[in-house]
């Protein structure tokens, strides 16, 4: 078997790039690097930054007397071999529990407070990270910034026991067992409380979603290009803005068509916040997931959404699959922001999303039979399956590159998204003016030697003209001597 130590793994504009030509299969990726399974017992983790291997390797050794960490067999500068739990995570383990068992919370509460005994500074850990094995016995994995990061108070694990409803339940157990815990855990609240109107949301590199504080107490639903997500009450969240100008226009589709059935409800916005209801649903991207075909009433949603979108003046028509969301009064759309700033007449997001679902053509037909005109109308030219197709059909009106969300031409090999510019159109415009170079310079090189071929005989000629008048000269001279 190939060595793991041949697979690349590398970071990509959206996600991982990874090589592998071994056999070892790929069971996870995070954000620092891939997981692949070498054996029944063990597994490697491979990143894309040593400094983070070199980090995580550190942390296990710090740990490693224990129990619940994982045992670190061998490491390299980009790897980590450790143990392999093939076991349920926390979070599918407790999926239907209406309330947090007293085992587990046990458990979690050592584990705690093991980790502070340990000296780390994260004391914290998500559920997905969180193993349990036999017995109820737990092991917690992603180490990279135990020393790194400062959590004090476990924010992952309860903002994620919040989204399954056990939060409460939890902390009831808190109260019970550890009490001196859990009044350092309220008081640490009381003091970090912020008004989410001022929670710091940062713009992401170019590419890249926008940065959040991890430390905010706030549950994190999303973050995308524009802004993060953050669920504020049982019916409500509110959309953070780095730009206010992104704030701007997507308050202003928002708040100009909310008797449209598929716009969220607006209840309070600002400079750089818009307050709306929470979507309790899945996105449709992970409903049709589980689909073996396209449901009809699936496809006479989302043309009511596009026609209400084309009659009440959108100009950006399109509702992708990770944008619609399915609840109880219907489906409901998010991330407004460029409605009114790009002219998009066809759903072209749409149309890539469904493809990849092995559903475009069923959609298709389901539209010609429900609105003839509608498809015609979209199929009178090819569809394009690639954001460099598609992004020749988008019309940014505010003729700026950045609304366009750099699709397409970010994903084209050569293109330098921090200068903005192709390279490889630099390459060739560059290689074809230093062509023009040379073929000017050897036009100035003929120029030139014509020049001084012209100069030269100009030279002879008043030479010859000025002896020819000094001749006449004389002659005249001599004659009026005479």
């Amino acid at each position: 078997m190939t060595d793991f130590r041949s697979i690349q793994v590398t970071k990509g504009i959206k996600t991982l790039e990874i090589v592998n030509p071994t056999s070892y299969p790929l069971i996870g990726m995070g954000a620092q690097g891939a997981v692949f399974k070498l054996s029944e017992d063990r597994c490697v983790k491979i990143y894309t930054n040593p400094l983070q291997a070199k980090m995580e390797m550190e942390a296990l050794n710090a740990g490693k007397s224990l129990p619940f960490f994982p045992r670190l067999y061998e490491y390299g500068e980009n790897y980590n071999v450790i143990d392999y739990f093939n076991a349920p995570t926390l979070k599918e383990y407790l999926r239907n529990c209406t309330h947090m068992p007293e085992s587990i919370a046990r458990k979690l509460l050592h584990i705690l407070g093991e980790m502070k005994k340990a000296k780390f500074t994260m004391v914290d850990a998500p559920l997905r990270h969180i193993f349990v094995l036999k017995n109820e016995d737990l092991k917690l994995i992603d180490h990279v910034n135990a020393f790194k990061r400062i959590h004090p108070v476990p924010l992952k694990l309860l903002r994620d026991l919040n989204m399954m409803l056990l939060k409460e339940s939890f902390l009831s157990w808190v109260k019970k067992l550890e009490p001196e815990t859990y009044e350092m855990w309220q008081r640490y609240f009381n003091e970090n409380k912020m008004d989410y109107r001022n929670i710091p949301v940062d713009p992401g590199g170019d590419g890249e979603g926008v940065k959040v504080d991890s430390a905010i107490s706030q549950t994190l639903i999303g973050a995308g290009h524009q802004g993060a997500v953050y669920r504020v009450s049982e019916n409500r969240c509110v959309k953070i803005y780095p730009k206010p100008q992104h704030c701007k226009q997507e308050k202003d589709v928002l708040l100009s068509h909310q008797k449209l059935s598929f716009i969220p409800k607006v209840y309070e916005t600002g400079e750089n916040y818009v307050v709306m209801e929470y979507l309790s649903g899945p996105d449709l991207n992970t409903f049709l997931k589980k689909q073996t075909t396209l449901p009809p009433v699936v496809t006479q949603l989302l043309l009511k959404i596009l026609t209400s979108q084309k009659q009440s003046g959108f100009k950006q028509i399109d509702a992708p699959l990770r944008h619609v969301f399915v609840t109880k009064s219907g489906f409901k759309m998010v991330d407004h922001v460029y409605s009114y700033s790009r002219i998009q007449n066809r759903p072209l997001e749409l149309f890539q999303n469904l493809h990849e679902r092995g559903f475009l053509d069923a959609f298709l037909e389901q539209v010609k039979v429900l609105d003839p005109a509608t498809h015609a109308e979209w199929t009178k030219t090819p569809i394009p399956l690639t954001d460099e197709e598609a992004q020749l059909e988008i019309i940014n009106i505010e003729g700026k590159a950045e609304p366009n969300h750099k699709k397409g031409r970010e994903h084209k090999k050569g293109y330098d998204r921090k200068k903005g510019r192709d390279r490889n159109k630099d390459r060739d415009r560059k290689k074809g003016k230093d062509n023009g170079k040379d073929r000017n310079h050897k036009k100035g090189q003929d120029r030139d030697q014509d020049h001084r071929g012209k100069k030269d005989d100009d030279k002879k000629n008043r030479k010859q003209n000025k002896e020819h008048g000094n001749e006449n000269d004389r002659k005249k001279g001599s004659g009026k001597r005479k």
